[in-house]
């Protein structure tokens, strides 16, 4: 059995420390108060700062980076780091804008971080849809992540990205064994596109664990922007209605505090 340390540092932001590997998720370090426009005019502010401040992450072995075209994904501080950091992986489009050493993953291929002293880190892409049905030309390409080492016992680490609920998703739960999920929560909404939602709802993210049924869920993607429409209180009355070993497996990290999970 191995361990997991993860610190959630606000939004999809979280440091993945394992096995002496520093792993960023979607590096978000803007101030709040700042609106970003979306594009198609959707907008949203930022009212929530970084948890932990960037220098305070360093060095970073790897950004996840699951796409790099919203700023609550990726802001300006955030970018400001990738050319310092080890690898980037993200999108195919996403490699492409960015250039450099950015290796661009289509769902399901696998890549592998191989560095001297550590072991082998398989990284294997999983689909994500950023919105209803037809809108990926528009909201662009997203990607989930599914990080599997030695010595897991649970099975995967998946990072879901920012998805809805879709059939792309629910085959994660056929083709992989996830143990450790960092699920992208907040149910995004804006107000040009009405009732349309373009993440996860609770409701919806039990479901999926109903599929999975993994050892760890994480929530994350829920806070600190204004498109959000679910917050804590939503998920966990979702989680506490679920079946008891999915509603058991939820697990709360608090803002800049590190917890280490069983993996």
């Amino acid at each position: 059995m191995t361990e997991v340390r993860i610190t959630h540092i606000g939004g999809p932001t979280t440091l993945i420390e394992v096995e002496g590997w520093r792993l960023l998720t979607d590096p978000t370090f803007d101030p709040p108060g700042r609106r970003y426009s979306f594009g198609w005019g959707s907008a949203s502010t930022k009212v929530a700062g970084p948890a932990v401040p960037a220098a305070d992450l360093l060095p970073v072995d790897a950004v996840l980076l699951t796409h790099d075209h919203h700023a609550d994904n990726l802001d300006d501080a955030g970018r400001a780091l990738l050319p310092g950091v080890g690898a980037v992986v993200t999108t195919v489009a996403g490699a492409r804008r960015l250039g450099g050493d950015a290796v661009g993953l289509s769902p399901w291929l696998v890549h592998s971080l191989e560095k001297p002293g550590l072991p082998t880190l398989e990284i294997t892409a999983t689909p994500c849809r950023h919105g209803p049905p037809l809108s990926r030309p528009i909201t662009g390409e997203v990607t989930g992540f599914a990080l599997r080492w030695p010595g897991q016992q649970h099975g995967s680490l998946w990072i879901s990205g920012d998805t809805v609920l879709y059939s792309g998703v629910r085959e994660v739960a056929s083709r992989l064994n996830v143990g450790t999920v960092l699920l992208h929560l907040g149910a995004v909404q804006f107000n040009v596109t009405g009732p349309l939602r373009y993440t996860m709802s609770g409701p919806e993210g039990v479901e999926l664990c109903e599929l999975l049924r993994p050892h760890t869920v994480i929530p994350v993607h829920y806070e600190g922007w204004s498109h959000f429409t679910q917050g804590r209180d939503t998920i966990e009355k979702a989680f506490a209605a679920a079946p008891t070993e999915v509603r058991d497996s939820l697990t709360w990290l608090t803002l800049g505090d590190p917890k280490t999970l069983a993996v």
